[in-house]
């Protein structure tokens, strides 16, 4: 089993930036890769960006290219998510989430863990 604990969120203005962490706990050994996920109020939970933990390799929904970076400090088994130029759309509740060795890490259905999530709102 996996644990997984996000902190970081809050409420900032646009254009400015936040930092997500999210401390993986339990059988990290068997972790393929970690992400982030987020599901504003009416909406479907969608994909933001992983990393393959191995190799280092990034994703990033195209909603979010070139404003947030997802890097991972391998000691501590910890994911993190920059989030700059900050956009009201991009308010959400955001969810850490562990892979087992889904091939596919992309897609909510393919992660086996789950944090609580962490509020991020973004006021214009």
């Amino acid at each position: 089993q996996v644990q997984l604990v996000e902190s970081g969120g809050g409420l900032v203005q646009a254009g400015d930036s936040l930092r997500l962490s999210c401390a993986a706990s339990g059988r990290t050994f068997s972790i393929n890769a970690m992400g982030w996920f987020r599901q504003a109020p009416g909406k479907k939970r969608e994909f933001v960006a992983a990393i393959r933990w191995s190799g280092g390799s990034t994703y990033y929904a195209d909603s979010v290219k070139g404003r947030f970076t997802i890097s991972r400090d391998n000691a501590n088994y910890t994911v993190y998510l920059q989030m700059n130029s900050l956009k009201p759309e991009d308010t959400a509740v955001y969810y850490c989430a562990a892979n087992k060795g889904a091939f596919i890490v992309t897609v909510t259905t393919r992660y086996d863990y789950w944090g609580q999530g962490t509020q991020v709102t973004v006021s214009s």
